[in-house]
């Protein structure tokens, strides 16, 4: 508990700064937009709980604004809960089984569990919060109480946003919301109130200190009627100068303002918020959350949406109501306004592309690697395979079948080869390169039960390239450097009578990529005899690709690994380890190769929120302000590098630098520190340490001939040597990147 405390002080102290900056904007005051959290940090922690207030204000800009919808219990106790049946979000259907009803509210009949007929006692003393969306976690389901008006106020935010959804409702069963905001602003300050009903909102006119606090017209869904009218609100969007009668601002669905295709693609912004700045209303846009994905333009980055909101060269909303304000926060105070900026040369953290921006179009084409480079890359790279008669190509694997459309021709070519995979493929030295050049390209996603697709219009686009061509790009755009990937060299050298090494080697060297130092040459393998190779040629930086999930790596092993290699790339789960979808510790790895001077990578990074922690509030940018900030990796592979770079590019990146609002790295184990011992998922052994046995292998063969015979007849039959980096028990925990952050800090107020 003292650690909590400390953490939830330190964070406190970190992120309470003065308002972020002295940049002007185009909200209608040339204000900095307003971060409203809905229902606090809803989209981590139970609506309207007190853990999620305490981790809103404590995580995000210091003028946060806490929004509570209002609901009234029988005896007119103002609580905050988003949707008028609270067995949606509570766990009152098991506590009173008997108790469901039907009311009819705007015209529609609603069934479930209401707060008006309940006293606070009996839902305070009874019923607890749950979380109410199913992909967040459920680990506080059950030991929260419900939070009323004056305990959300209590804890004294920045602003407070009450939002009056069912006024019509409440006073046709006799209670009154006019009546219990005029008792509670007397004692307490509320900063806005929003209605969707207009008659309300004249009321409150009659009641309300017009300097403290501002009224707010809701937009709900274009079609919806609103009550007092009977129009819908598209109609009343035309009217906006009735509105500004009646309220200083106006808040929206973020659709509103950038409205999707049906295929989920940004179409041309309207003139709402233009619109609405010429009547002098402020425009608030709602709807925002990490794990509910918009247009496919923001390639899964939720920070990317933020800012086609407040940060385009036409307008910027006033505020942005979110589940996630953390994310709203560093959108606003660290990239915003950040486009021209340049990355630090000092202690530079390496942007690595994976297989191109392989997140936006198919992995290892042209285009990928275009990408790649328009979007910040320091190092683009190239996994070599060989094609039947000897080409060089690049492509993220040997089996065509998940990058490309290969088992719609080539069905017949399909074969299993145990020594690269547990399972049947169509493999590229199976096919001569004139035949994979008439293959499609397909841009699939890594996380295929998520649904979460990648850009679908990218699908098939783009041509895969030779090692050659890629060399000639990489000279041609002065990328910073390149990695080179080989794997499966032993088994091309003797079953299929192919170099995968003098190939890599002629083509660096035509491209002369040998004899200059401009341009950073990498080259990676899970073989240490594949390194051994290139040990000759000083300039190439070697990095050993570590596969299986570790847990530490002994000094032993880290000295055999320095005579190979100058770097280890690493999956995520041997630095961050997961349990039941959330961190638990960190692991040693990375200082122990920093003490022997090895550099550290981390692979894969992906913005999709199902492969980020929830320590990470499903927030790339956390993740990487974790692995560069507190763990101190030296470069990060990445689908999406446009995200690393914004990040590295922005001032927030630097732990030490003089900012108003910090973007803190996670803390292992911060959020099941939190929970009730009970509902912890079981403890899981660390990963095993790496042994010199797993590191060192043995010489790579000499290349059969083409009739399966090597080349020295002396040498005998050579079976291919099984892979020091394949583990047969180690399984990739890779994907189960879910977790908790600087949750700890909770604790503090609990």
């Amino acid at each position: 508990m003292i650690r909590c405390l400390f953490l939830f002080s330190l964070l406190i102290l970190s992120t309470s700064a003065q308002k972020t900056s002295s940049q002007t904007w185009q909200t209608l005051n040339g204000d900095e937009p307003v971060v409203i959290a809905r229902g606090g940090f809803s989209g981590l922690f139970p609506e309207s709980s007190q853990f999620a207030h305490q981790i809103a204000l404590s995580t995000s800009l210091s003028n946060v604004i806490l929004y509570c919808n209002l609901q009234l219990t029988k005896d007119s106790v103002g609580i905050c809960q988003t949707d008028i049946r609270l067995d949606n979000s509570t766990n009152i259907a098991a506590v009173f089984p008997k108790s469901q009803k039907t009311y009819t509210i705007n015209g529609e009949n609603v069934q479930g569990w209401f707060a008006l007929d309940y006293t606070s006692d009996q839902l305070f003393n009874n019923v607890t919060l749950t979380q109410s969306i199913y992909s967040r976690p459920s680990l506080f389901d059950g030991t929260l109480p419900l939070s009323t008006v004056d305990d959300a106020i209590g804890i004294k935010p920045p602003g407070f946003w009450l939002n009056v959804q069912y006024d019509a409702f409440y006073a046709a069963n006799k209670l009154s919301v006019s009546s219990y905001i005029q008792k509670t602003t007397r004692f307490m300050g509320i900063s806005y109130i929003s209605s969707p009903e207009i008659g309300f909102l004249k009321n409150m006119n009659k009641i309300i200190n017009k300097a403290k606090t501002k009224l707010i017209f809701r937009f709900l869904d274009a079609d919806a009627v609103e009550p007092t009218t009977k129009q819908p609100y598209s109609s009343i969007l035309k009217d906006l100068s009735s509105i500004k009668s009646i309220a200083s601002g106006i808040l929206v669905p973020k659709e509103y303002i950038w409205p999707l295709s049906k295929d989920q693609y940004l179409l041309t912004p309207t003139s709402v918020v233009a619109d609405a700045h010429k009547q002098g209303l402020e425009v608030y846009a709602s709807g925002f959350a990490n794990d509910m994905p918009g247009s496919y333009n923001y390639s899964y980055d939720p920070t990317a949406e933020y800012l086609q909101f407040v940060d385009n060269s036409d307008f910027s909303v006033d505020g942005v109501l979110t589940d996630f304000p953390p994310t709203a926060s560093e959108a606003i105070a660290c990239l915003a306004h950040n486009k021209n900026a340049t990355r630090p040369s000092k202690g530079k953290i390496l942007v690595i592309s994976h297989n191109g921006a392989s997140g936006v179009y198919p992995g290892s084409t042209d285009l990928a690697y275009q990408q790649a480079v328009d979007d910040g890359a320091d190092i683009i790279d190239c996994s070599v395979q060989m094609s039947k008669d000897g080409v060089a190509f690049c492509l993220n694997s040997a089996d065509l079948l998940g990058s490309s459309n290969a088992m719609t021709s080539f069905m017949s070519r399909s074969t299993m080869v145990s020594e690269i995979q547990p399972k049947s493929g169509i493999f590229s030295f199976d096919l001569t390169w004139s035949e994979i050049q008439t293959l499609t390209p397909q841009l699939t996603s890594p996380l295929p039960n998520s649904g979460l697709a990648r850009n679908p219009a990218n699908k098939n686009q783009g041509k895969f390239i030779t090692l050659s061509d890629f060399l000639d790009f990489a000279k041609a755009k002065a990328v910073s450097g390149i990695l080179i990937d080989i794997e499966n060299a032993a088994y091309l050298a003797s079953k299929k009578g192919l170099s995968i090494i003098d190939a890599v080697t002629a083509a660096l060297s035509n491209a002369t990529f040998d004899k200059q130092a401009t341009q950073q040459v990498m080259i990676q393998s899970d073989d240490t005899s594949v390194l051994s190779k290139f040990k000759n040629v000083p300039a190439y930086k070697r990095v050993l690709s570590i596969k299986e999930i570790i847990g530490n790596v002994p000094k032993q092993t880290v000295e055999e690994i320095k005579k190979f290699a100058d770097a280890v790339n690493l999956p995520r789960s041997s630095i961050v380890t997961t349990n039941g979808g959330f961190t638990t510790t960190f692991t040693t790895v990375i200082d122990e190769l920093h003490a022997a001077n090895i550099s550290a990578y981390v692979s894969v990074l992906r913005n999709e929120y199902v492969a980020i922690a929830f320590d990470f509030f499903s927030d790339p940018v956390v993740e990487l302000a974790t692995y560069v900030g507190r763990l101190g990796i030296d470069g990060v592979v990445t689908d999406y590098p446009k995200t690393a770079d914004a990040y590295l590019r922005s001032p927030c990146s630097d732990l030490n630098a003089k900012v108003a609002y910090s973007i803190l790295p996670a803390e292992a184990g911060a959020l099941l520190g939190l929970a009730e011992p009970e509902v912890l998922p079981p403890a899981e052994a660390p990963g095993p340490p790496l042994t010199v046995d797993d590191v060192v292998d043995p010489p790579l063969p000499q290349v059969s001939s083409s009739n399966g015979s090597t080349a020295d007849p002396a040498a005998g039959p050579v079976k291919a040597p099984p892979r020091s980096s394949g583990r047969a028990n180690a399984t990739n925990m890779g994907l189960h990147l879910l977790g908790i952050l600087l949750i700890s800090l909770l604790s503090a107020g609990y």
